[in-house]
């Protein structure tokens, strides 16, 4: 029917796919800055924790969030997990001196 709208998504499940997204992304944006960065002062790395903030928002589309219902609070909230998640993840391998 044309009066029927999508389905929302409910915002338990909504904050968990922010949430985990942002989490794993900021994860998997350490992981190849330690693969791809030459070292702790490399801007390789900050720059993948950007790309990585980018990504975050294409992939929340894929899952059915709708991002362009986000305000600032929403956009500094999945900014901020990503950019922990890469200093912390970068910083433990950074420090082991793992070499991927």
């Amino acid at each position: 029917m044309s009066t029927e709208t999508a389905p929302r998504m409910d915002p338990h499940r909504r904050g968990v796919a922010v949430t985990t997204v942002a989490c794993l992304t900021g994860v998997a944006a350490g992981v190849l800055s330690s693969a791809l960065a030459a070292g702790a002062t490399d801007t390789t790395g900050l720059g993948l924790a950007l790309v990585a903030m980018l990504v975050n928002l294409g992939v929340l589309r894929v899952l059915g969030v709708n991002v362009s219902e986000f305000g600032a609070k929403d956009h500094l909230y999945t900014a901020f997990m990503t950019f922990a998640l890469w200093f912390i993840t970068w910083g433990i391998l950074l420090t082991e001196s793992v070499s991927l």
